[in-house]
């Protein structure tokens, strides 16, 4: 069994910032009880805020010399109802009411047949997407509907459960294919915000296709007149996304399983196993999957998660996500950073677990057929378990190495050794990867030593520890990694490595 450090964690940790972690000396606190990535929610806040924050996060990350990336996730196309009075409007099963695109406040009717209310629109091309026999869930499907009918300007639909719709409340239609953009203006104008601060992510909401995903690529390829530093997850939280899976995952950078509009969308009892499936083929891909939402929702409140919630963290881990994430828990819960330190305790117990059997790689994961760089990422795995190796050091110009050989899961930590400040910060998200910014070296030989010596120093590596070091010597293309070799750490190593 390979001998790894005892505080070492490989599942990572993204924690939403908002009114309860923006101090910096809270920000402090997350960053040293475990968040690996910072996300910035631009569902709320000002732009002032954001920018706020990612600058704390920066000075603190460095001043704790502690990597962090920095996520921004755009809002998206959220539909919502229009204003209602103060009380709401009751409804019961078997009701029916009219959604409108009338510019009024929703009010109980008495002229109009059978509809009892009428509902207004906030999205006024709605009337258009939906037919007869449609869904249309109403503020986190605690209310559902079914369109009877539909015209250019109103949906008419029965009630089939009791409850009130109260204002601005959000609207799901799971079964319709609706032709709102995925990014919209709010998103266009976050976007040119957002290219303006130092940030290492970009999270896309409600992608339904892989052509959405493209579009926003082109943009940041205009933008920056060539190739773009900045990586794009998808937010896979629509029924249309999870049958276009396949094509979503080689378009995009990362995903997340984002369970809270999913688990709306499609019935609760499928988003287990949808939830596994999408960790198992972004595993496959040598992507980043980060499971979210309703983790620890109890600690918003509460100092201590209920058993349930250990149970989720647990088994997302065990599914193979590289990270999990907080939301409203340290948003704008009461126990920010206690939720953050309990996610940490909960993935250290659960991978030492996984660290007690044999290595071998998942089950789902399989050598990519003529990919010289995977062949020696699994070669790197399958030779650092066989000799024992403290660790196994990747020098990564693009940060593909890394996150080949990571997908194969090895029980040996993966150092990765990168010139590049953004790529470093991106491996921060990936399963097991611990990057150290180094000094460019041309040389291989040069190269691996000083990767060595960072091993060394950073505490991966001792006297006599057995090292496996991956390199490329193909005229330094980004990207193309062909050699491996076994070094045995001797006093050599412990000199210090030359400056950045």
């Amino acid at each position: 069994m390979t001998r790894v450090r005892a505080d070492l964690r490989r599942t990572k940790i993204v924690s939403t910032i908002g009114p309860a972690s923006s101090d910096p000396e809270v920000l402090e606190a997350l960053i040293i009880a475990g968040m690996n990535v910072a996300r910035m929610n631009f569902s709320h806040g000002t732009h002032e805020f954001h920018a706020q924050n990612i600058a704390n996060v920066r000075d603190i990350s460095a001043q704790l010399g502690i990597p962090v990336a920095v996520l921004a996730d755009l809002q998206g196309p959220k539909l919502r109802i229009g204003m209602l009075p103060e009380a709401g409007l009751d409804v019961s099963t078997g009701d029916m009411v009219r959604l409108t695109i009338d510019d009024i406040e929703g009010h109980y009717v008495e002229d109009q047949g059978e509809i009892k209310a009428l509902i207004p629109l906030q999205y006024k091309d709605l009337p258009k997407d939906v037919g007869p026999g449609d869904r249309i869930l109403i503020g986190d499907g605690l209310l559902e509907l079914e369109a009877t009918a539909s015209d250019d300007e109103n949906i008419d639909c029965r009630v089939l459960n009791n409850g009130t719709f109260l204002s601005r409340k959000g609207i799901n239609v799971p079964t319709a294919e609706l032709s709102i953009p995925a990014i919209t203006e709010k998103d266009w104008a976050d976007v040119e915000f957002i290219l303006t601060q130092d940030i290492d992510w970009i999270a896309l909401s409600f992608v339904r296709k892989a052509e959405e995903v493209y579009r926003l690529k082109q943009y940041l390829t205009e933008h920056y007149g060539g190739g773009y530093p900045i990586r794009i997850i998808s937010k896979i939280e629509k029924p249309q996304a999870v049958e276009r899976l396949s094509e979503i995952i080689e378009a995009s950078d990362g995903i997340m399983v984002a369970r809270g509009d999913l688990g709306i969308e499609i019935p609760a009892e499928q988003v287990p196993n949808v939830q596994k499936d999408m960790i198992r083929r972004c595993n496959a891909a040598g992507k980043p999957v980060i499971t979210a939402t309703h983790l620890l929702e109890s600690m918003t409140k509460n100092p201590r998660p209920t058993r349930a919630e250990a149970r989720d963290v647990a088994n997302a881990i065990l599914d193979g996500s590289d990270a999990i994430m907080t939301s409203a828990e340290t948003a704008s819960g009461d126990y920010p950073v206690k939720a953050v330190e309990t996610m940490a305790a909960i993935a250290r117990e659960i991978e030492k677990g996984m660290m007690s059997d044999m290595w071998r790689p998942p089950e789902h994961v399989k050598l990519v057929l003529g990919d010289v760089t995977d062949a020696v990422s699994y070669a790197s795995c399958e030779t650092a378990h066989r000799l024992n190796a403290s660790v196994i050091i990747a020098p990564t110009a693009s940060g593909r190495t890394a996150r080949s050989i990571a997908k194969y899961r090895p029980h040996t930590p993966i150092l990765a050794v990168t010139p590049n400040a953004i790529v470093q910060h991106q491996l921060v998200l990936s399963w097991g990867v611990y990057p150290l910014l180094s000094k460019r070296l041309e040389q291989t030989e040069s190269l691996r030593e000083d990767s060595v010596k960072r091993a060394v120093q950073s505490g991966f590596a001792r006297s006599n520890d057995r090292v496996v070091v991956t390199a490329g010597v193909a005229n330094n293309v980004p990207g193309m990694t062909n050699l491996l070799t076994v070094e045995v750490v001797d006093e050599g190593h412990n000199e210090a490595p030359e400056t950045i």
